[in-house]
C-alpha cells in the first residue's frame, strides 16, 4: 500500500524490505538451526549420559520453538507486507519467546556442546535485529 505524507508529493511503501530480507535469511537458518541441533540431541543421547527426561523436555522445546518461529514468520511477513501493525506486534511477541528458548538451548540445556553454543547465539542475534527492525517499522506504521 502506498503512502503519501502530508506536505509531500513523494508516494513511497511503508514495508520494510531489510526486514522482509532478514525474515527470508531467518527462517532458512532456522531452518538450519533445527536440524543441527534435532541431530545433535540425537548424538548427545547416544554418546553421552543423557537423562530420558531432559531428552524429552530438549525435543519438545525444540519442537515448540519450531512452531513459534513458523507463526512469527508468518505473522511478520503479512504484517510488513500489509502494513498492519497487529500481525507484527504479536511476530514481535513470538520473537521474544523465541529468543527466550535460543537462550535455553545456550545456557540451560542438559549438555551444551560448542556447536550449540555458536548455532544458538547466531540464531540470538537474527532474533535482536528482527526485534530492532520490527519495532522501528511499527513505529513507523502508526505514525
Amino acid at each position: 500500500m502506498a503512502a503519501v505524507r502530508p506536505g509531500s508529493l513523494i508516494t513511497y511503501q511503508l514495508s520494510s524490505v531489510p526486514l522482509q530480507m532478514l525474515f527470508h535469511l531467518s527462517g532458512l537458518y532456522y531452518a538450519l538451526y533445527f536440524l543441527a541441533t534435532l541431530l545433535m540431541i540425537v548424538y548427545k543421547s547416544q554418546v553421552f549420559s543423557y537423562p530420558s527426561n531432559c531428552l524429552v523436555l530438549d525435543l519438545v522445546l525444540l519442537l515448540l520453538m519450531g512452531i513459534f518461529e513458523v507463526a512469527q514468520l508468518y505473522l511478520g511477513t503479512q504484517g510488513n507486507l500489509t502494513e498492519a501493525e497487529v500481525p507484527l506486534a504479536a511476530s514481535l511477541a513470538f520473537t521474544a519467546v523465541s529468543g527466550l528458548l535460543s537462550v535455553h538451548f545456550l545456557l540451560w540445556q542438559t549438555l551444551v556442546l560448542w556447536m550449540d553454543s555458536v548455532l544458538s547465539t547466531v540464531l540470538l542475534v537474527l532474533h535482536g535485529l528482527e526485534a530492532g527492525l520490527q519495532v522501528v517499522v511499527i513505529a513507523d506504521f502508526i505514525r
